[in-house]
């Protein structure tokens, strides 16, 4: 898949590894829609870098979540560039609590941004990408490491996985890829932001590797999947996880 002239959009990409991964594939060569829901002042700031180092973006508000306002952030897409051939489902929130404590809000919160917004993308996606696309989405690896706290948050990632496969069946003979990337723990505020140190400490030390994810070590998977070298990859979820598990 040759990136020249391709157009991407990647959801949740103001800031963390959403950013990174649109400042990548900007870098090479994608026009990048910067999808956010509220953060308007750091998408602009992420699109003007993009711009002043020679790449093409321009921001979309979209929430997820909102099946109208994903149908109308597309709709965006084809009238400023004639279309888009990768979709990376990066838009997620994180929200931490035992099974018990776990209320309404907690969950529904989740299941509507995760779970709910990924079907919304995708399924605009499988009807609007164009022939050859590219369709990314991130997961995560507490998907089998299925630790205390993390149970409703760990069931929605689960449920994009299941769609990832489900898709890559339903898309047969139009050349499109439906891949998850699945990362471990990954230095962002959506990861550091609420936990003592003690525990980031720990769980700095969980990969054999001994560090914590950059948001570019997501971003370079990301970018291999859209890219020529991913073509034979379809059906596949990979962890960009050091080691973890």
């Amino acid at each position: 898949m040759s990136t020249q002239s391709k157009v991407a959009i990647v959801t949740g990409a103001s800031r963390g590894i959403g950013a990174a991964i649109a400042q990548r594939l900007a870098h090479d060569g994608f026009t990048v829609v910067i999808n956010y829901a509220g953060s308007a002042p750091e998408a602009e700031a992420l699109a003007a870098e993009i711009e002043k180092a020679g790449g093409h973006a321009i921001t979309s508000q979209a929430d997820v979540s909102d099946a109208g306002a994903v149908a109308r952030m597309f709709d965006a897409a084809e009238a400023a560039f004639g279309g888009v051939d990768v979709l990376v489902n990066n838009a997620g929130i994180m929200k931490l609590a035992t099974l018990a404590e776990s209320d309404d809000a907690l969950f529904d919160s989740q299941i509507a941004i995760n779970l709910k917004g990924s079907f919304n993308t995708m399924r605009e996606a499988s009807r609007r990408l164009r022939d050859g696309g590219r369709i990314i989405n991130l997961s995560s690896s507490v998907v089998g490491l299925y630790q205390p706290t993390y149970a409703v948050y760990a069931a929605s990632k689960a449920g994009v996985e299941a769609m990832t496969h489900v898709l890559t069946k339903e898309l047969r003979g139009r050349n499109i890829t439906v891949n998850s990337v699945a990362p471990g723990p990954i230095a962002t505020s959506l990861f550091l932001d609420g936990k003592p140190q003690e525990v980031i400490d720990r769980l700095t030390k969980l990969a054999p590797l001994e560090r914590l994810g950059q948001p570019e070590d997501v971003a370079g998977v990301v970018a291999m999947l859209v890219g020529p070298d991913g073509a034979w990859l379809n059906g596949q979820v990979l962890r960009p996880n050091g080691g973890v598990i």
